[in-house]
């Protein structure tokens, strides 16, 4: 159901507000290029430092102006199985067409308590559901086996995999009983070509068709022009997370002259050495 180019959608601030208009304005940006699916509400969009309430109002904004032209998939996780029950049952009132769900951080929790939390949400929120998974930002790793448990509830149709563990990729793919989504823009290629059917991806903010191209050259098994353009834009995957991300896409957007450079605290703007890298990229690649 998520194959292909999912955007993990960059939330615009303006003077410590959502900037509404240039939230409208990235909508309609990658409804005309062809981006398969909105993510707003992950870790790109900053969901750490959104209000419960402005979470809920970025969801149904996105649904809104999306007007089903471009598949929404909300992100609906916490480390709280309560509220990422509230939020899953949320997007599903307002027409999401799917909910993201992180493995709930800082909390730790074992196998079996990464199994009930998903399976919890699954059974009373009846909406396709993709796992995420992303130790490096959660300190929990949600292990190939527990995958294959969790796919068996019908409504977990897929994984974004995130974990940089290309052994444990490799066995969810091989089980063949759950849809593999790239969650690292550089690990995309080799991730589809051992199975994985997409990308969930920071990269699509700024390059949304060249993106999209690299994947379904990659689905349509044109393997060689998917690769010429995994090395070509492998620069622009690597200098995005030079810090934490979203600080480096968001930055690339302002240059671009499509959002104020503007983020939470504790994140920062990038260091003047950092920058100068990104706008090296950026330039190198055309993209400003």
């Amino acid at each position: 159901m998520f194959e292909g180019t999912t955007v993990a959608l960059v939330t615009p601030f303006r003077n410590g507000k959502v900037d509404w208009e240039k939230l409208e304005k990235l909508i309609e940006f990658h409804i005309e290029r062809g981006t398969d699916t909105l993510l707003p509400c992950g870790t790109t969009g900053e969901s750490a430092t959104l209000t419960h309430e402005e979470h809920k109002e970025v969801i149904k904004f996105v649904v809104e102006k999306a007007e089903g032209k471009i598949k929404v998939m909300a992100g609906t996780g916490s480390n709280s199985t309560d509220e990422a029950l509230e939020l899953s049952g949320y997007a599903k009132e307002v027409g999401a067409d799917g909910i993201l769900v992180i493995t709930p951080y800082y909390n730790k929790p074992t196998q079996k308590g990464l199994y009930l939390h998903f399976e919890k949400i699954a059974r009373e929120v009846d909406i396709p559901m993709v796992l995420y998974n992303v130790p490096s930002r959660t300190g929990v790793n949600l292990e190939a086996d527990t995958v294959k448990d969790l796919a068996e509830i019908p409504n977990i149709v897929a994984v974004k995999e995130a974990s940089g563990k290309m052994d444990q990729i490799m066995r969810i793919i091989s089980l063949g009983t759950i849809t593999v989504l790239s969650g690292d823009d550089s690990l995309t290629f080799p991730i589809m070509a051992l199975g994985g059917k997409g990308v969930v991806s920071v990269a699509a903010n700024i390059v949304p068709e060249r993106v999209k191209k690299m994947v379904d050259s990659a689905l349509e098994g044109r393997w060689e022009e998917a690769r010429k353009l995994h090395y070509e834009l492998y620069p622009l995957f690597k200098v995005l997370f030079i810090e934490t991300n979203p600080i480096p896409v968001k930055t690339a957007l302002k240059e671009m002259g499509m959002i104020e450079e503007e983020l939470r605290l504790p994140l920062a703007p990038m260091s003047e050495e950092n920058r100068e890298k990104l706008l090296t990229v950026l330039r190198r690649l055309g993209i400003i």
